[in-house]
């Protein structure tokens, strides 16, 4: 799978799991340059509380567009079947394809 955004390969892995529809991307397969912190979180009621990385590619950037969680919500990972601690996920434009 990649992660596709401002003609730019944001991730690429062959270990992406896949969660309500959504490709998480293992965080070593995520080009780490293309990464800003971001101070935005959200919760997920299974999950827990997601935190965000805006993107930065040739000056443009996309405000908290790939979001992971850290500290994943207890049952989560068995809920899933997969440790996706620290694993990236993608949205606002960002083109995830095979």
């Amino acid at each position: 799978m990649k992660a596709l955004w401002n003609n730019r390969v944001i991730a690429e892995s062959d270990e992406t799991i896949e969660i309500e529809g959504n490709q998480y991307f293992p965080l070593g397969s995520v080009n780490r340059d293309y990464l800003e912190d971001s101070a935005h979180t959200s919760e997920c009621v299974w999950k827990g509380t997601a935190h965000y990385y805006t993107l930065s590619v040739d000056g443009e950037k996309n405000e908290n567009a790939a979001w992971y969680y850290p500290e994943p919500k207890a049952g989560s990972i068995e809920r899933v079947g997969e440790d996706f601690t620290n694993y990236v996920a993608f949205w606002r434009g960002v083109s995830v394809e095979p």
